[in-house]
């Protein structure tokens, strides 16, 4: 056991060594146990920054997440909801807050919690520094022991860009490594003297988009890379554009080990992934508008905020509504998160939970081959 300062100085250690998504877990689980003490192992989730809807679930010991208790997280409403917490601008949430000291009026108090010995609930927003949402952290407490403190809370909020970011790597160099969605991320990984070491078989096509070979990188990955190293953080980010009019996100984190960096990556991505989009579009007919309204419902957005973001009238809004109701076949806001959720995102668990117990890293994103 560590002070709760070294164990989150080690966290953030941890979360900038270019791990995959799941020894990245195992890693920081024993890490966070010294940290802000807490019972059994701590549950993280990945999201699709996008729709905010689950991609991955992964706690030691428990092989799958029942299907009932995710089902419940869209299909229903509770307190300190993962949505919730997300959305939020503290980016974390306790049940005992949430319930005003109350906890058995959740229903998952009863029905997740007390059947394992536990009262208290913390979750924690995985959040990057430019506010990309990619996961939540869950820690809880058996009965008996006190409420998780304002001083802890704290502590993993600050740490919480740091593993965010780990855990945007881990995903998108699964993705990269074993692609199953078009125009999947291309990985790249440079040493101390920006010569390329290693390269994903999509890294080479995104550089040939930039005129640039694996032997003869492009000056804008170089500059990513350099940046990355020298940086405090070890982070960089650049958005370029092609010879041939195509945007491109270039990620750059340096790879931390116990002496120093020694290599850095750059992940050669899409600016904004449209997945969702047009996986709507395309299968349920809904008009560009529609789609906008039916995202923002997705990540937990009321009629108010709504209407705000994109300028237009509540009722207009609901009239939006009412024809995706139409398209899509459901009844409601929650109906309709639900049946996205069921019929593309929880494919995707399901799949980062296989390759979890095959040693294979976990990708991000919805299934591409799922319809709806």
């Amino acid at each position: 056991m560590g002070t709760p300062a070294r164990a989150m100085e080690r966290l953030d250690s941890v979360a900038g060594a270019g791990l995959d998504l799941v020894e990245l877990w195992r890693q920081a689980a024993p890490l966070l146990a010294d940290a802000v003490p807490h019972f059994e192992s701590p549950c993280f989730f990945t999201v699709d920054p996008e729709s905010l809807l689950t991609t991955s679930h992964f706690q030691e010991g428990l092989p799958e997440i029942p299907a009932e208790w995710l089902g419940r997280e869209y299909a229903e409403g509770d307190y300190n909801s993962m949505s919730e917490v997300l959305l939020s601008s503290s980016g974390s949430g306790t049940l005992h807050d949430a319930t005003g000291g109350r906890p058995e009026l959740s229903r998952k108090f009863h029905e997740e919690m007390q059947p394992f010995g536990c009262s208290q609930e913390l979750l924690v927003a995985l959040r990057t520094r430019d506010q990309e949402s990619w996961g939540v952290i869950g820690l809880y407490r058996e009965v008996g022991r006190p409420a998780f403190a304002p001083s802890e809370i704290r502590a993993l909020r600050q740490i919480a860009p740091r593993l965010a970011a780990g855990a945007r790597y881990g995903l998108l160099v699964g993705q990269a490594l074993e692609p199953d969605l078009p125009h999947a991320p291309g990985l790249v990984v440079l040493n101390r003297r920006l010569l390329i070491d290693s390269a994903t078989v999509t890294a080479t096509d995104w550089l040939a988009s930039l005129g640039g070979t694996v032997d003869n990188p492009p000056a804008s990955v170089l500059a990513v890379a350099g940046q990355a190293l020298r940086s405090a953080d070890g982070e960089a980010e650049s958005r370029v554009r092609s010879p041939g009019g195509q945007w491109i996100l270039l990620r750059g984190a340096a790879l931390v080990s116990p002496d120093g960096p020694r290599q850095v990556s750059v992940i050669l991505d899409e600016p904004q992934p449209a997945h969702l989009a047009g996986l709507l579009l395309r299968a349920y007919g809904l008009t560009s508008r529609e789609q906008e309204v039916a995202s923002s419902v997705l990540q937990g957005r009321s009629t108010g905020v709504i209407a705000d973001q994109l300028g237009i009238a509540m009722g207009t809004v609901q009239a939006h509504l009412r024809n995706i109701f139409e398209k899509t076949g459901v009844r409601s806001r929650r109906e309709l998160v639900g049946a996205i959720f069921h019929r593309s995102y929880e494919p995707r668990v399901r799949d980062n939970e296989s390759r979890t117990s095959q040693a294979r890293p976990s990708r991000r994103g919805l299934m591409a081959q799922q319809s709806v």
